[in-house]
């Protein structure tokens, strides 16, 4: 398969981040979600190169105890930083240069205090001892926590999964999406018999009586939340994957005993998904570290370079979720492309999951256009319109700890705003170009709405800014209201958008069985068109390339 042929759109200047409205007013936010999800002045103060996590993991027990090295450049001066810990989890001590420090908690805030002030531009390390028994999962990997169950043989199966409820909830850190670490290291220390897979690339395993060290490095940045730990009797095979340009790099795969051979046959996919996402958007972004599946007692989640797989090596989502004349898995295609959208390139701050959740929904489509047909992507799109249920706007709240989303339109509605995009661009050519230019712009970075959005408006040399706030700011979709007049062999149509932007502007397909007119409808304004050949029976608006609601005035 040959690589599409890309042009890298340059950015202009950024322009003023645009206002969102206060749809989240009436909600209470505490204490606790503020310290947790605002970029504080004790948290603004510095900025994290390098994590060194190393925790020994008792399975009977269900405990954790360890230390972390916490490596940081100073960005502002400072006498007090935050770092975040859940309340249930020990802190033993804290250590500056082999000094004891004083600390404070505050909720799974902990404050910790310096001697002597730490100037900006020096750079400095903390090492915080701690302990206890993190929180289980109840609902993983939608409810945040550890997962202790076992295999067929009675042995350890263990996982961990904390996305929106945070990493500190089993390791201390900067719990904030902003601030990733350049690299990280990775010791699990786990009793003999089982095996330990994290993030990045296995370095040694090291004896330690009854227990071994698993000793991992993350080569790339990384969110805290895909940090991971995976424990069990693991069987590991591998393969090569060659770039389009001929480089390997290894695909490993840890799955329980009982299904070595399933997963054998299952994964064959694997290949070809890199494939496509490649020809898309680039070479697999943390090629150093390769790529991996992990076998996990839930669903899945897109733990960089060690993804956790549990849909039961079944075709879509657990048997379902994709036309039945289709055979891909949706954990595979899902979480890998993840690895491009998420944790690649990741958000600031979890009112703009967006970027990771619909740009990766997305994927999904691609994938199908990529190994069907554009045809059938959009016939993929169609099924997952039901899910999209318009009650809250895509872009939530910022600085709090947001996690209550009423549904999942920053999945389904995310992607169908992408797919609508593409249309009303109208150009395939200048649609890929931008989504590659985009990623390749922005790979292995922090980005914003806003960072997009400015980057589709220089590529397409026209202003989005309208589209982009009706769709992401504001629950409910544009309508296009019309009204019909017959006259012989001809239609004429009436037409006009209603939207909660003044100046929202979008093209649109309107027409007849197989035959549609593009036109570009204002807000409140009437305009006309004469569709010759077009009975007011047969008249459609093209649903399955524009999400819009649509209302007959008579």
């Amino acid at each position: 398969m040959k690589p599409l042929l890309i042009s890298i759109c340059l950015l202009v200047a950024m322009s003023p981040l645009l206002a969102q409205p206060d749809f989240y007013q009436h909600h209470i936010f505490s204490r606790a979600d503020t310290l947790r999800g605002m970029l504080s002045p004790e948290r603004s103060c510095y900025d994290v190169t390098f994590y060194a996590l190393n925790v020994r993991i008792n399975p009977d027990r269900r405990y954790l105890e360890g230390y972390v090295d916490i490596e940081y450049r100073v960005k502002e001066t400072f006498n007090r930083l935050q770092i975040d810990l859940y309340a249930n989890m020990d802190i033993d001590r804290i250590l500056f240069e082999k000094e004891e420090l004083k600390y404070t908690r505050e909720f799974d805030a902990v404050f910790v205090d310096f001697p002597r002030r730490q100037k900006a531009g020096s750079t400095g390390k903390i090492r915080v001892y701690y302990q206890g028994n993190p929180r289980v999962a109840i609902n993983p990997p939608w409810d945040g926590g550890f997962v202790w169950t076992t295999d067929k043989a009675d042995k350890a199966w263990i996982g961990v999964a904390c996305e929106g409820d945070g990493a500190s909830l089993w390791w201390p850190n900067k719990d904030h999406l902003s601030d990733e670490p350049d690299s990280m290291a990775i010791s699990i220390s786990i009793p003999n018999g089982l095996m330990a897979v994290a993030n990045g690339e296995l370095r040694q395993i090291v004896p330690q009586g009854d227990y071994q060290r698993y000793d991992w490095f993350v080569a790339y940045p990384i969110n805290n939340y895909n940090v991971t730990v995976n424990i069990a009797d693991y069987i590991h095979f591998s393969e090569m994957y060659h770039s389009f340009e001929g480089d390997a790099m290894n695909l490993d795969y840890y799955v329980l005993r009982e299904n070595e051979a399933k997963a054998r046959k299952h994964f064959q996919q694997v290949p070809k998904v890199l494939a496509c996402f490649e020809r898309y958007f680039g070479k697999y972004p943390f090629w150093k570290d390769g790529y991996g599946l992990v076998e996990t007692p839930y669903l899945g989640m897109e733990h960089q370079g060690a993804i956790a797989y549990g849909n039961k090596y079944m075709r879509g989502y657990l048997g379902s979720m994709i036309p039945r004349d289709m055979d891909w898995d949706y954990i595979i295609v899902h979480e890998t492309g993840h690895e491009y959208f998420g944790n690649s390139i990741s958000c600031n701050d979890l009112s703009e999951m967006w970027i990771h959740e619909s740009f990766t929904t997305y994927m999904e489509a691609l994938y199908v256009e990529c190994v069907y047909s554009y045809k059938d992507a959009v016939r993929y799109l169609q099924g997952q319109r039901v899910f999209i249920a318009n009650k809250e706007p895509i872009l939530g709240p910022m600085n709090v700890n947001w996690e209550d989303w009423e549904g999942s339109d920053h999945y389904y509605k995310g992607a169908w705003i992408l797919h609508t995009l593409r249309n009303a661009i109208n150009d395939d050519a200048k649609w890929f170009d931008l989504l590659h230019g985009f990623y390749e712009q922005y790979a292995l970075s922090n980005v914003t709405t806003d960072n997009f959005v400015d980057y589709v408006n220089t590529c397409t040399g026209k202003d989005w800014t309208a589209f982009f706030d009706q769709y992401l700011k504001y629950p409910g979709l544009p309508t296009l209201e019309y009204r019909l007049e017959s006259d012989k062999d001809q239609l004429k149509v009436h037409y006009r958008w209603m939207a909660d932007v003044p100046n929202f502007l979008m093209p649109v397909l309107i027409g007849g069985v197989g035959d549609y007119t593009r036109v570009t409808p204002v807000v409140k304004e009437w305009q006309e068109v004469t569709l010759k050949g077009v009975k007011a029976k047969d008249f459609k608006i093209a649903k399955e390339f524009f999400l819009v609601k649509s209302r007959r005035i008579d």
